[in-house]
Formats: C-alpha cells, sequence, structure tokens
C-alpha cells in the first residue's frame, strides 16, 4: 500500500571526480629571419590561455595555447639582449573516470616552469610545465520526502531539519578587457620581453537575474627599448561583466571564477609610448539558495509494516569565499645579483603542502623566480627559491571541507640597501570553500496492512547503552510519548544505561476466519 507523501525538490552540484596531474605542450620555435642567431637561452616565461574546453565520456579536453616569450642572449657583435615571441598551442585529453558529456569542467592551470633547448642558431625547441588541478560536478535534481499526509496516529515518524545549498543554476559569459599602458617618455619600444597577468580582488554582486562581477587585472610588462634598455611598465585595470541567471536574487549565494581565453599586448597605434592590451575573460558563476528541509530519519507503524527507502547523497551544507593577502620579504646574498645589474624578474608562487583543520588551513610552498642580471658584459637569469608559509584562520573551515585555492602576485620588487638586495613579493590568496554532509532522505514509503486485533500491554525493559527512547518505542510498536507519560520522563533525549522503563505496547494477533 502506497502512502501519501508531501515532496520537496534540490538541485545538488556533486564533484563527480577530480585529479591533478602535470601537463607537458611542447614544440619547435623557428628564429625569424630579421632577428640574429640565438647563443645561449637567458629566460622563457609565458602565459596560458584556454579558449576551448569540453567533457565527453570518461575524459575532457581542453584547447588553448602558452604566448611565449624567448629571452636570448645574440649571437652577433654587440651580444645583444632579443626575444621571440611564439604561442605554444596544444589540445590535451585528460581521462577521468565517472564523467559524462553534460557534465561542469572546472579546472585551474598554472605554469610551474619552461625547458628550452638550443637545437642551432635558428631553431629551438620549448617544453611548458602545466600543473592541472581538474574537477568534474554534475548537477542533479532530487525529490526529498518531507511529510506524509495522515490522519491517524499509527505512523511514527523521526525528523530532522538540514540546511542544504541548493542549486539554482550556473551560466558562462564574457566580457573583454581593453585599456593602454603608459611606457616612460624616453622609452622607444622595441620588443617586449615579459608579460605577467593576474586577476585579484574579486567580487560578486546579485540582482534580479543577474550577477555583477568585478576583479582587477593586475598588467606587468617588461620590454626592450630601441637603445637596447630593459625597461617595465604595469597597471591596475578595473574588470566588470555580468552574467545572466535565471531566478537569482540578493539573497542567493554565488560562487564565481575567470579564466584568460586571449590576451593581446602590442604598440599603440594611436599614442606613443604606449601598449594596447585586449584581453578575452570568461566569467562563471553558480548560485545557491540556502534551503532548510525537513527529512524523515525514521518511521514506523504501531499496527503496520513499513517498507521505507533511502537515499544517499553528497550535498554542499554551505559554501563561502575567503580572501587573504600576505607579503614574503627575504634577503638575497648571491654575489652575482648583489654585483650585477638588475634587469627584470619574473616570480610564481608554488604551493606544496596544504593542511587543513577544523578552523585553520596552513599553506607551505616557495616562491620560485629568474631574476634576469647583467654584470661583465654577460647577462644571466639567477634563480631563485624563497620557502614561505601562511594561514588562514576562520571558524567555518571544517577538517573535510573542499578547498579550492588561487594564490596571484599582485606587486613584487628588488631594493637595494646596505645589508644586501632585498625582495618584497606581495600575494593574494583567494579561497573557494565548500562543505558537504552525507545525508540520507526518503524516497518512497509502502506499508503492508494486516488483518489483525490490537490487545494492549504492558512490558519492563532495563536501557541498554545506544537506546535512545526513539528506538525502544519503534522496538515494541510503541510510542515515545507513552513511554514517557508513564514513566514521568521529563526530557526524552535523557535516558541511561540500566534504567527500568514500562513500555506500553500493542501486541497483534491474527483474527480467526
Amino acid at each position: 500500500m502506497a502512502v501519501e507523501t508531501a515532496k520537496d525538490k534540490i538541485k545538488l552540484n556533486q564533484i563527480m571526480g577530480q585529479k591533478q596531474e602535470i601537463i607537458t605542450i611542447d614544440g619547435d620555435v623557428i628564429v625569424n629571419d630579421i632577428k640574429p642567431d640565438v647563443l645561449k637561452v637567458i629566460n622563457t616565461n609565458g602565459i596560458l590561455c584556454i579558449y576551448k574546453k569540453e567533457v565527453l565520456n570518461g575524459k575532457i579536453k581542453l584547447e588553448g595555447c602558452i604566448n611565449t616569450y624567448i629571452i636570448y642572449l645574440a649571437d652577433d657583435e654587440n651580444s645583444s639582449i632579443r626575444t621571440i615571441n611564439t604561442s605554444l598551442d596544444f589540445a590535451e585529453f585528460i581521462d577521468m573516470e565517472n564523467c559524462t558529456e553534460g557534465m561542469t569542467l572546472d579546472e585551474t592551470l598554472c605554469i610551474k616552469g619552461f625547458e628550452t633547448k638550443v637545437l642551432n642558431g635558428r631553431k629551438l625547441h620549448v617544453k611548458a610545465f602545466v600543473d592541472a588541478n581538474i574537477k568534474v560536478c554534475s548537477n542533479n535534481e532530487v525529490e526529498v520526502i518531507t511529510d506524509i499526509n495522515n490522519s491517524e496516529d499509527e505512523l511514527q515518524m523521526l525528523n530532522c531539519n538540514k540546511n542544504v545549498m541548493s542549486l539554482i543554476g550556473e551560466n558562462t559569459s564574457k566580457t573583454v578587457l581593453k585599456d593602454t599602458i603608459d611606457l616612460k617618455t624616453e622609452d622607444e619600444l622595441a620588443e617586449i620581453m615579459k608579460v605577467d597577468f593576474s586577476l585579484s580582488d574579486m567580487e560578486t554582486k546579485t540582482s534580479y537575474n543577474k550577477i555583477l562581477i568585478k576583479a582587477n587585472a593586475n598588467v606587468r610588462i617588461m620590454y626592450l627599448t630601441e637603445d637596447n634598455r630593459i625597461s617595465e611598465a604595469g597597471s591596475q585595470i578595473p574588470l566588470m561583466g555580468f552574467i545572466d541567471m535565471p531566478n537569482v536574487s540578493d539573497t542567493s549565494e554565488c560562487m564565481a571564477k575567470t579564466k584568460l581565453k586571449n590576451l593581446i599586448i602590442k604598440p599603440n597605434n594611436t599614442e606613443e609610448h604606449s601598449l594596447y592590451i585586449e584581453a578575452d575573460i570568461e566569467l562563471f558563476c553558480r548560485a545557491y539558495e540556502r534551503k532548510e528541509m525537513n527529512m524523515i530519519e525514521d518511521m514506523y507503524s504501531i499496527s503496520n509494516n513499513v517498507d521505507l527507502k533511502k537515499s544517499r547523497v553528497r550535498a554542499a551544507t554551505e559554501q563561502f569565499d575567503i580572501r587573504e593577502n600576505f607579503e614574503v620579504k627575504e634577503k638575497l646574498t648571491n654575489p652575482e645579483l648583489l654585483y650585477g645589474r638588475i634587469l627584470g624578474m619574473s616570480i610564481r608562487p608554488v604551493v606544496e603542502e596544504t593542511e587543513i583543520r577544523n578552523g585553520r588551513i596552513k599553506y607551505t610552498g616557495k616562491l620560485e623566480g629568474e631574476i634576469m642580471v647583467s654584470s661583465e658584459n654577460n647577462v644571466n637569469a639567477v634563480n631563485i627559491e624563497i620557502p614561505f608559509d601562511f594561514e588562514v584562520l576562520n571558524n567555518r573551515i571544517k577538517e573535510n571541507s573542499d578547498v579550492d585555492t588561487e594564490i596571484n602576485v599582485i606587486s613584487q620588487k628588488l631594493t637595494n640597501t646596505d645589508d644586501g638586495l632585498i625582495i618584497e613579493v606581495d600575494l593574494q590568496a583567494n579561497l573557494n570553500i565548500q562543505n558537504d554532509e552525507e545525508i540520507e532522505f526518503a524516497q518512497d514509503i509502502t506499508m503492508e496492512e494486516y488483518d489483525n486485533q490490537d490487545i494492549y500491554s504492558m512490558v519492563i525493559y532495563f536501557v541498554k547503552p545506544g537506546d535512545t527512547l526513539w528506538k525502544i518505542a519503534k522496538k515494541f510498536r510503541s510510542r515515545v510519548e507513552d513511554i514517557a507519560r508513564v514513566n514521568g520522563i521529563e526530557d526524552v533525549n535523557k535516558i541511561y544505561p540500566g534504567q527500568q522503563l514500562y513500555i506500553p505496547k500493542f501486541t497483534r494477533s491474527r483474527i480467526a476466519i
């Protein structure tokens, strides 16, 4: 016999698979005819762009490129410094169990380093090592039984309230950043040598059916001048875009991310001593509503057998963002740095260990970098490693929290002092944290009727460790309130092992036909 029930729906965003691996992207580079031969590679750097991603059955596909700048010492009479700008295109397939078409892909890609070999004066081979953190999610709607339309008191229910994050929806859009970066008045641009691009200070604001995303684009450019000097320019550029999201409101909670799809930096045709920058940015947002749901934890009938079918899912109970700024400061004592002329530097943060505990996350890692230095008519890239650790404190962090972390360099500088060369790097850690919980919910309820005659009786029961009044009442097909009334129990949650209880119960005897 089916039971008439009241139901509610929740939409869950569930992680179906996670993976981290190193992707190698490589290719040959031919030196342009107008540039001199390569004598020695000094430094290789680049910007990674993803312009297409796809979830397939059992795998994912990523397509993009690395805009690569190779700084080299030329094989000419002046031993000049030159740059080769190339693009390493790639299409990578990564195996992912449990993923199928239609699922959502959330990827974080970070360049770990480059390896560049000189094959001959006109040809190089470049390898880029990319750290790929992949997460595939599925959006599923679940129907939950929340109550029973039962006019009789024979059916006993144990209820509990659960807070869950019900998915409103997710969507992407694109915004284009266009701006001009001024160079020094005395500089005539010859070549762009290095570009650093990162996004920071992201904020979201929701309104009816729309989400506003704001952030800052941090751009740093090292360039060569016509008179063979190395100089730098930079800017922080505001970024803003909208995502359409049906049913979202100002009470919704959002998880937003930005991805660089394409970056163009070139001399400005309309203004002297400036560079034109154009960046295509993908905006992504997933919106939730916080929902309190009445869950049926257990049930039984005094006079019938009840079959309660339950399902178990892992559901998000809360999600939130944390932003923390921190500084790494170190004295460098390498003689080549102390006595040479600093031309420029490149810094990237590398997290080696993440320790998650209740109320805190501790990060341990290092800053990897190359500092270009000129000394005695020679130019080299000096590799540096600076250890760092920092903590993020928040009482909402749980030991099993799912944490996505992105650390960006906001600013960097070198200062000569009497004690040596001081490097100062300002970083920003952006954390998206999701707390999940295993939830059992009722999906189907049926009862099996019997022809029976109820005879009221009383038994004596001694409480065992782990017993609750609910368990005892269910065992004897009694009622919690009846047991409490007969035994004078004021708090139904307080019983103790060895306690003697009188249990009013129904016994059933089959009616003779």
